[in-house]
């Protein structure tokens, strides 16, 4: 028994090996070689960090061309649904997938300068856990999350973790306590924290002029859609009138936003 089995692993592995030998490494001419594009240096530092939308969506276009099923499995009209993104004001239209949303949706493009790599920043294919490859990152690296295409904690949680409000001294969360404000934001920060919004995946100057009098736009990015249950601890960029002492609350929190992310500063006038 012991032989016999010993000679079919021995068959299975020269048919194998044959079948292998015979199977070609690449398409039919004119077609990519997949190993090559899994490798491309777009995958990778630094060439990604340059990489244009067009070269991303050259192999990924299919994430801005799926869409919202109409019907979900269990036979609901998705036009009747509301989805956790559709509860605020501010969001108009039909449900949208993932990618879409954050690209090609008419508040994305209202408000949002956001491209492939402002999310992406390589993904080694060798390995999705941290160090356990020779290109892979250190276990140690922050910008490295466990089995994910991006790092949560330093990029979807700029825009989707909770609304800080007690440090603000609102009295309530911001759905109970809007109305006391006039749903506007814009009556206190007038004043206060007056330097914001200056980085590159954002539009300031459409968003400032879009959150007069609509609490709601700027609830959207600051708790109205929070995918989580902590807040982001948003740098403390100087404004005129800051105060010198940096509240408790604040300690070590950056002063300037990511370098990748920072806006030239504007020239003085002559």
């Amino acid at each position: 028994m012991g032989r016999a089995f010993l000679i079919l692993l021995v068959v299975a592995g020269l048919l194998g090996f044959w079948l292998g030998r015979s199977l070609p490494v690449a398409g039919p001419a004119g077609t990519p070689d997949y190993l090559r594009l899994v490798y491309s240096p777009l995958h990778f530092k630094p060439a990604i960090e340059t990489a244009r939308d067009a070269d991303c969506l050259a192999c990924h276009g299919e994430v801005l061309e799926d869409r919202v099923r109409a019907r979900s499995p269990s036979g609901r009209d998705s036009r009747t649904a509301r989805a956790w993104y559709q509860q605020l004001s501010t969001y108009q239209g039909e449900q949208d997938t993932f990618h879409r949303r954050h690209l090609v949706t008419s508040l994305a493009r209202q408000l949002m300068r956001l491209s492939c790599n402002t999310c992406h920043q390589g993904h080694d294919p060798r390995d999705q856990a941290p160090g356990t490859s020779a290109t892979g990152p250190a276990q140690g690296d922050a910008a490295f999350t466990l089995r994910k295409g991006v790092n949560p904690e330093t990029i979807c949680l700029k825009c989707h973790g909770q609304m800080n409000w007690p440090v603000m001294g609102l009295p309530a969360a911001w759905p109970e306590s809007k109305r006391k404000f006039n749903d506007d934001c814009l009556g206190c920060h007038a004043t206060i924290r007056t330097r914001r919004h200056q980085v590159s995946y954002l539009k300031p100057d459409a968003i400032e002029a879009a959150a007069k009098g609509k609490g709601d736009l700027c609830f959207g990015c600051h708790g109205g859609r929070a995918w989580y249950r902590l807040n982001y601890p948003y740098p403390r960029h100087a404004w005129p009138g800051m105060p010198e002492k940096t509240p408790a609350w604040a300690s070590g929190r950056p002063t300037e936003s990511e370098a990748r992310f920072r806006l030239p500063e504007p020239s003085e006038k002559k």
